[in-house]
């Protein structure tokens, strides 16, 4: 078995190549940019408490998005529905946001239980097994949110001119 400890700076390297990931997978839980780099914060400090149960170096990546998502769902719980007011007039950064234009917004738009599902299918390369494992629902819940996200997507996006012609 390889040797599994971490020093801080692996650590907080592996932080830093995947913080983007793990803000994107939470922001598509949380409505606010606030809200969803507060669930990061948590994530990063669940992770390091909890560094020695990751058993394979190569899946820190999954791990640390599947801890962020988490984090985002329970801060959710606590909070409830809260829209902030600021977030009702303002746009995300756009260093935060996908550089899709118009597919990101309907993304955005999507209900958040297909929202998270396709951001981390199409955004963070997750597999569906992964993403089963992430949300603690079944390989077939996932690919039915997602066959519905898409159809969903195509109804929201019909008809737009976009950089790959008419959809």
């Amino acid at each position: 078995m390889p040797n599994m400890e971490w020093t801080r700076e692996e650590f907080a390297a592996a932080v830093t190549e995947h913080g983007r990931r793990m803000y994107r997978a939470a922001r598509a839980v949380l409505d606010s940019d606030a809200d969803a780099e507060d669930a990061v914060s948590q994530a990063v400090l669940q992770a390091w408490q909890s560094l020695d149960s990751l058993r394979d170096k190569s899946a820190v990546r999954p791990w640390l998005v599947k801890i962020a998502v988490n984090c985002a769902y329970a801060q959710r719980r606590r909070q409830g529905r809260v829209v902030y007011l600021e977030d009702l007039a303002q746009e995300p950064a756009a260093q935060d946001q996908p550089q899709d234009g118009g597919l990101w917004e309907a993304v955005s738009a999507l209900p958040p239980e297909r929202r998270v599902v396709v951001a981390l299918f199409y955004y963070e390369d997750m597999s569906v097994e992964q993403i089963a494992r992430c949300l603690h629902v079944p390989q077939g819940t996932v690919k039915s949110r997602l066959a519905r996200a898409r159809r969903q997507l195509k109804e929201m996006l019909q008809g737009q001119e976009g950089e790959y012609g008419t959809i």
